[in-house]
């Protein structure tokens, strides 16, 4: 466990903490060539090092190479569409391979059969019902009310963000699902809070009643819907 912290918080060190923007920028301009990348691989090297006190010598090679091709990799491959997901792919292989340095110096067994538990299923099907199913549920009871919303709101200034109200929706579900779990009552009620406080000036500005409306249903339905999931997974685990 010591040895995959360390490892880890040499990764996030090296790869975020000591990795300047202009060194990213000037390492997607120059590919292969910029001098910031041989630096970045320096600093990860160090990082290693120091943080490994020198020890497990072999397994920092593999660290500090591997990141190197793949740094070089995603740097080939990247674009203005899919800078995005190469970036999550990049971490992915990253830690990948401190995984596997891991296993090669302190084996270990992974459990896959826990995967599929009856406790594993059910917190991911309540995760998956609390963050999309319930948005579509929400978006048919409140069908009614979309289009003489929307005609309302073409006549205000400004606009949302694409999807934001959906993302919304899913995390704050999952914050007072996660509550639940945890029986922390009261910090449902600050969510709630907070979210207002953030409405309040939009719906006070627009003086829209129609909207004021619409926005609060949206957000009882949102906060009921986590809140009943969460006693009934409660529940359904104590059975277990």
């Amino acid at each position: 466990m010591i040895l995959a912290l360390k490892l880890i918080l040499a990764h996030f060190i090296g790869d975020f903490v000591l990795q300047p923007g202009h060194w990213v920028e000037d390492k997607l301009q120059n590919k292969w060539k910029s001098k910031f990348l041989y630096w970045h691989i320096g600093v990860h090297l160090l990082t290693l090092l120091l943080i490994l006190q020198f020890q497990y010598l072999g397994a920092v090679a593999i660290i500090v190479i591997s990141h190197f091709l793949i740094d070089i990799g995603k740097l080939s491959l990247t674009n203005e569409k899919n800078y995005r997901w190469l970036f999550v792919v990049d971490q992915i292989l990253h830690i990948l391979v401190i995984a596997a340095m891991i296993y090669w110096i302190s084996p270990f067994e992974i459990d896959f059969t826990a995967l599929f538990g009856e406790k594993t299923l059910l917190l991911v099907t309540f995760l998956v019902f609390v963050t999309y199913v319930c948005g579509i549920f929400m978006r048919m009871l409140l069908a009614p009310y979309i289009d003489e919303i929307a005609k309302d709101d073409e006549s205000t200034e400004g606009g949302s963000l694409k999807n934001a109200g959906t993302y919304i929706g899913m995390l704050e579900r999952l914050f007072v699902f996660g509550f639940i779990l945890i029986q922390q009552w009261a910090a449902i009620g600050l969510l709630i809070a907070a979210k207002s406080v953030f409405r309040f000036g939009d719906l006070n500005k627009g003086k829209n009643r129609k909207l004021t409306e619409y926005v609060l249903i949206g957000t009882l339905l949102s906060f009921g819907f986590a809140i009943l999931s969460g006693v009934a997974y409660s529940y359904l685990t104590s059975l277990l």
